[in-house]
């Protein structure tokens, strides 16, 4: 596997943390494709729109439901979060090397519990959204509000074809921006393989045309990355911490650098 074992925080946002993965060194540039014909390029075009037209509608939901969301990164780093934007609810856990970090919302507020970051300490906390690095924001309003983060995936795509509720193409993913769910930074020297930016991916839709699974296996320099939502219209039930604290200042300048302890 061509991607560094240490997989790094990378921020926050809609409640969730930005799951960042380093990748290795840059492959050797691959044979320029031939040329396409004009009429196939066309036809091409229209079957992506196509097919992301579905994605983007699959996840309408995000506004009108509850759902769980479930990101993993090389096995490295999990997160599972239910969601419930249309009721201001928020419940999110995430795992990784060194620690575990919990996050609640209610209306406006957020709080937080981690052990992963300096000078914080092992209690809640309640944070200033204000204080967030702006894309990280922790909002329930709408584009900032999908705890898996598909908005990003789906404007990263380079091409793609649906076969019935299964999606399939390549990504580009060194155009996935900052924010929640899955994202990854470049190797040494601040450069992505060639091939990242043509990196497979396949997506499903349920029955009810929803996306429900978002998966980019390991190839190539980048790790394995799944995303999945379920469980819509569940109760999300979240109750306030009792004990909590202002968060420190120690830890605004931590939330968009994922440096940790």
């Amino acid at each position: 596997m061509a991607m560094t074992r240490r997989a790094t925080l990378a921020g926050i946002s809609a409640g969730l943390l930005l799951l960042g993965c380093s990748v290795g060194a840059p492959t050797k540039s691959e044979p320029r494709p031939e040329s396409v014909p004009v009429s196939a390029a066309s036809a091409d075009a229209t079957t992506t729109a196509e097919a992301i037209g579905l994605l983007r509608g699959g996840t309408a939901f995000v506004n009108q439901t509850s759902y769980r969301s479930d990101v993993d990164i090389a096995s490295q780093i999990t997160s599972l979060s239910h969601t419930d934007n249309v009721h201001k609810r928020l419940t999110a856990k995430v795992t990784a090397p060194g620690g575990v970090i919990d996050i609640r919302m209610i209306d406006d507020e957020v709080y937080m519990k981690t052990s992963l970051f300096r000078g914080v300490g092992d209690g809640w906390t309640v944070l200033d959204p204000a204080r967030v690095p702006s894309d990280f924001a922790l909002s329930f309003a709408p584009g900032k509000n999908d705890s898996g983060g598909s908005g990003r995936l789906i404007d990263a795509i380079v091409t793609a074809r649906a076969d019935g509720p299964e999606i399939s193409g390549t990504i580009d993913a060194t155009r996935i921006a900052a924010g929640n769910g899955i994202s990854f930074r470049p190797g040494p020297g601040g450069v992505f393989p060639d091939s990242a930016r043509r990196h497979t991916f396949r997506a499903s839709l349920d029955t009810e045309g929803r996306l429900v699974s978002f998966l980019m296996p390991e190839a190539s320099g980048l790790p394995n990355a799944s995303l999945r939502y379920s469980d819509f219209g569940t109760t999300v039930t979240v109750a306030r911490p009792p004990g909590a604290i202002a968060a420190p200042d120690a830890l605004y300048p931590q939330l968009g650098l994922g440096e940790g302890k």
